[in-house]
């Protein structure tokens, strides 16, 4: 089969899963399997398409042209394959998870869950392989659209409310600053195509560098800069498996995804450090890294305190970008897949304790690792992976991140991160501490036992990537050095 009917086949097939979810929805355990299907044969295709990319084969696809000179046009490159690889492997893995997580917390509207899931997976293809800002754009859309119904699940005004707030500032973002940039950047240059060493340099008074970035990194919503990221913490009224895609498949990682792309493939990291385009704006991503990590130790609902964590670990993706140095970029594009199996660990062994325990907030676990060990253990293994901690892969992505830091010469920067990296050991290993070594109160002598076997298999899965990425971090390694190795 060629590439290009490859990657149709990694866009359609979940659509095609979730038409199949849909029409088997009386039957749970034939819905279910469509889903694991479905999901296993994506895995298979993106493994294909990385496997012909680090041979060298050109993979180009172009389906119409809706307007001249924009059409919709896919290319896979070293950074989208990356971002299609993580996504392709843990659609299984939260799918495997989901289906215990689902069915023992009783959630109503089940195939409606999977079948958004499915769609919401096939516009994180399209976004990938797009080979174009245009393409780019709609697919990113998409996500928010359908990504929607998933935020708002369970239907209550918490859920509602928590989903409009999601809704109305990706679209905002979007639309009122994004879109204002692709059209500055498409009326400048004539074209929005994604090619290496960046489009705008010949066409850009270097003065106006930082207001064009400015606009896309903030309109890029989905990256969580501070001011733009209450969305993230007001969706986690989501089912868990919703805030697994979330934080760790789809949403997040689009948007900071975004972030390097546009800044390798439109301005090109050159033209970013010789005009100073982004000298003030790595203070918000410095800013959001910090302060989010505060903000995170102060939250005792469990959810809500990962999910500032997530917008904190965002801004060391966006930080990464904004240095533009060798090490910077190879850095923030390994934490997509560091941080996307950590995090995602660390939202499984969240549900798990909802599910098994039925208790949503930290201070409620105290003792409980004693009666739930499989579900803290990993716990620990993500959260010491977030933390940047040997033998866990979130080491390597950190380590490049610092190191680009130095490139650049931003030791104040350097400080950031190391800071940033205390904060997470207080607010993350705080809760495996309490859970194996505090006293349980009387109420909570009863035993609960660990989550379904199927939430625990999804959580070895992920936590032992953890521990592989560590000592053979290569396939994603090597797509990030080829990156910043391409001629511009």
């Amino acid at each position: 089969m060629t590439g290009q009917w490859l990657m149709i086949l990694a866009i359609a097939l979940p659509l095609a899963g979730a038409a199949g979810i849909v029409l088997c929805g009386r039957w749970p355990n034939l819905r279910e399997s469509v889903t694991l299907v479905t999901a296993v044969s994506l895995g298979l295709i993106v493994i294909e398409l990385y496997s012909r990319l680090q041979q060298g084969a050109s993979l180009t696809l172009q389906l119409v042209e809706p307007l001249p000179g924009l059409p919709i046009y896919f290319a896979i490159e070293p950074l989208g394959m990356l971002f299609a690889l993580v996504a392709g492997l843990l659609w299984f893995v939260t799918s495997v998870y989901a289906i215990g997580y689902m069915r023992s917390h009783k959630e109503k509207n089940q195939t409606r869950f999977y079948a958004m899931f499915a769609i919401a997976i096939a516009s994180t293809m399209g976004t990938a392989f797009a080979g174009n800002m245009f393409t780019l754009f709609l697919f990113y859309e998409v996500l928010t659209l359908s990504t929607y119904p998933l935020v708002a699940h369970t239907g209550t005004e918490e859920a509602k409310r928590g989903a409009r707030t999601y809704l109305g500032i990706l679209l905002g973002t979007s639309i009122g600053l994004q879109l204002l940039a692709i059209m500055i950047t498409y009326s400048l240059t004539g074209t929005l195509d994604f090619r290496e060493g960046g489009i705008v340099a010949e066409h850009l008074d270097p003065a106006w560098v930082g207001v064009l970035y400015a606009l896309f990194i903030f309109g890029i919503g989905k990256a969580a800069v501070m001011p733009f990221h209450r969305w993230l913490p007001a969706a986690m009224v989501a089912p868990t498996p919703v805030s697994a895609l979330l934080h760790a498949v789809a949403v997040v990682k689009a948007g900071v995804f975004t972030v390097l792309k546009v800044t390798v493939y439109i301005f090109g990291t050159d033209f970013i450090v010789s005009s100073s385009a982004s000298d003030w704006l790595i203070w918000f991503a410095a800013a959001t890294i910090l302060l989010a990590s505060l903000v995170a130790m102060n939250q005792d609902n469990l959810k809500r305190r990962l999910a500032y964590s997530t917008v904190s670990q965002l801004s060391y993706i966006v930080l990464g970008a904004l240095l533009a140095t060798e090490s910077s970029i190879i850095g923030g594009a390994l934490h997509i897949t560091m941080h996307a199996f950590a995090k995602i660990t660390l939202f499984f062994a969240a549900g798990a304790i909802l599910v098994a325990a039925h208790k949503t907030e930290v201070s409620q676990l105290n003792g409980l690792g004693r009666q739930m060990p499989l579900t803290f253990l990993f716990f620990t293994i993500g959260a010491c992976s977030i933390i940047g901690l040997p033998p866990f892969g979130g080491m390597w992505s950190k380590w490049y991140l610092a190191m680009g830091t130095i490139e650049a010469g931003q030791y104040m920067l350097l400080g950031v991160l190391m800071l940033s990296s205390l904060l997470n050991i207080v607010y993350l290993l705080a809760i495996p501490a309490r859970a194996f070594f505090s006293k349980a109160t009387s109420a909570d002598n009863h035993f609960h036992g660990e989550a379904p076997w199927t939430c625990l298999v999804a959580m070895s899965l992920s936590s032992l990537m953890c521990i592989v990425l560590f000592f053979n971090p290569e396939p994603f390694y090597s797509l990030a050095r080829m990156l910043v190795t391409q001629a511009p």
